[in-house]
């Protein structure tokens, strides 16, 4: 009987965290422990290390979801301790999970197998507390709005245009519409509200966007959280709001130091979904991880439209960082998947489906090459899958000039690894980037959205009412035009409708809304059905949840 891979993560030896910290060459000094196996890292001791040269910086990607499974965040540390045991310095650099599919539909998030971080309970429960803290200076900002609005409301913020939301990091669909204030004047004025999950706001976009405490004030301080009644923007720093929420997120901003199954360093920090948000962990930890090691492994969320376009579009040019290489993620089940074939049949083998499915990992390749990234393929092996279904994916990608790698981590750890991890120093060797994001910043918001659409989705077209148009037309306006856009969107499909599988093209991407997160720097364009505060399912992860008469967690995963 196979082990579950909480089994594993509980089973696997462990090292003191400053052992982790020491092959990074990171003093004790600056380290603040959290228990001990894991740990923040000084930012005054980051600081100091801005004349180090960069390493190289991989980013993991995938095709398209489905419900069969990539493993983007396995590969990310099977590639990791991969890189390690061929002797390179490595360090891998992943996003916090969320509670909210923690309990929701797939449970934990900390790799899988043999490739994971540990301490495996820690990281996908409540960590070092960095969601709570980001969740509290979000919901303080709403108290503030709230509460200048009921003493006075000398800002003359309209109650019709307030956009903050509140948030909580689960998923619970009674709160994306609520009223508030409600009982009496004692309790303010009554108006409707909602709730985000947390993962989806614009602090968790600032926090990981931040490049250091100042810069993280200057960015809340941006934050518009409504309008007058003549459509003046009102600011946080209006609301003094900046300062607290600042010293709310002060002690989260430090990167969270963990480590592998195998003891190789790993920077767990931020967790922006990338179907709702931008999808990647923190600038602040991918900079002190290229500083402190020769290669830094990073995913980005969901499909390479998504999670890579925005690392690509928004987080690299901000932060002021550069690629080396892409891999992206596939299973031969979800190719199958992408083909056409049903849920219950995905072990029988069917080439044919294989290569109609590949039809989404070209898709995906070929946008990523647009960015100028050299890319390969990384193929999580099923027992079920034949050599020929392998071979096929081979032939459908091998007009790109894309080598496919199997990679056996999820069941040997690094080993099943090492061949994935030469593969990928090859890669950075022999084809350097030239990368350059997809768009101008001088386009206007539309043209940017549509190139997005037209270019990686397929799409013919994006269309949008009259609101929404007018909506872009005040941001522009307002001087946000300069800013890159955040597409929010189902992540089962280049379009809008997450039953279209394959690489969907033709179609049409309908804007609903736009939202504008001044600090985080970009405009989110919302897409199509997609919900900023999720529901759990029928029958969610947190029903096989538990702690047993042991006193020991089952069901994470």
């Amino acid at each position: 009987m196979k082990k579950t891979d909480i089994e594993i993560a509980r089973q696997a030896p462990i090292e003191p965290i400053q052992h982790i910290a020491d092959k990074l060459n990171i003093p004790a000094s600056a380290i603040e422990p959290y228990g001990k196996y894991k740990a923040k890292v000084d930012l005054d001791y980051l600081s100091t290390l801005e004349s180090k040269p960069d390493g190289k910086l991989i980013l993991v990607s995938a095709i398209s979801p489905t419900p069969a499974g990539e493993g983007k965040t396995t590969t990310s540390v099977g590639l990791t301790d991969g890189l390690n045991r061929i002797g390179k310095q490595a360090t891998a650099c992943l996003r916090e999970p969320s509670l909210g599919p923690c309990f929701g539909m797939k449970g934990g998030a900390a790799g899988g197998g043999y490739a994971q971080v540990i301490p495996m309970e820690d990281i996908n429960l409540h960590f070092t507390g960095d969601f709570h803290a980001i969740g509290a200076a979000n919901n303080l900002l709403a108290a503030l709005i709230d509460n200048h609005i009921h003493w006075e409301n000398t800002l003359k913020l309209d109650l019709r245009r307030i956009t903050w939301k509140r948030v909580v990091d689960m998923n619970d669909r009674a709160l994306r519409e609520i009223n508030c204030s409600l009982g009496g004047p004692g309790n303010g004025f009554p108006r409707e509200d909602g709730f985000d999950i947390t993962v989806a706001s614009e602090v968790m976009a600032i926090f990981c966007m931040a490049k250091d405490l100042a810069d993280l004030r200057e960015r809340l301080a941006k934050i518009v959280v409504g309008y007058t009644r003549d459509k003046q923007p009102i600011t946080a720093q209006q609301l003094s709001a900046d300062g607290p929420m600042s010293v709310l997120l002060k002690d989260a901003l430090a990167p969270n130091l963990v480590q592998t199954l195998e003891h190789n360093p790993a920077f767990i920090h931020g967790g922006p979904f990338a179907n709702i948000a931008h999808g990647c962990n923190s600038v602040i930890a991918t900079r002190a991880a290229l500083k402190l090691s020769d290669y830094v492994v990073t995913e980005a969320g969901f499909g390479a439209d998504l999670g890579a376009e925005k690392f690509f579009d928004i987080k690299c040019p901000d932060a002021g960082i550069t690629p080396s290489a892409a891999v992206v993620v596939a299973t031969v089940k979800a190719l199958k998947l992408h083909g056409g074939v049903a849920q219950d049949q995905l072990a029988e083998c069917d080439v044919a489906a294989v290569t109609r499915g590949c039809s989404n990992l070209r898709r995906h390749l070929e946008n990523i090459a647009k960015f100028g990234v050299p890319a390969l393929v990384a193929i999580n092996p099923f027992d079920s899958d034949s050599p020929e279904e392998i071979d096929a994916i081979k032939d459908a990608v091998g007009d790109l000039g894309v080598e496919v790698v199997v990679s056996t981590h999820w069941a040997e750890g690094g080993k099943g690894a090492e061949y994935l991890a030469k593969e990928v120093i090859k890669l950075i060797d022999t084809k350097p980037a030239q990368f350059t994001p997809l768009y101008s910043r001088d386009l206007k918001l539309w043209s940017k959205a549509k190139k997005i659409a037209t270019e990686l989705y397929g799409a013919d077209d994006i269309i949008a009412d009259q609101k929404v148009r007018d909506q872009i037309a005040q941001l522009e306006h307002d001087g946000y035009g300069h800013l890159p856009v955040c597409i929010a969107k189902t992540q089962y499909s280049f379009s809008t409708d997450p039953a279209l599988k394959g690489a969907p093209s033709g179609h049409v991407v309908p804007i609903r809304e736009v939202r504008l997160s001044a600090g985080a720097g970009f405009v989110v364009v919302i897409c199509g059905n997609i919900m900023t505060m999720p529901g759990l399912p029928r029958v969610p992860a947190a029903n096989r949840i538990r702690i047993n008469d042991d006193g020991v967690i089952e069901g994470l995963f």
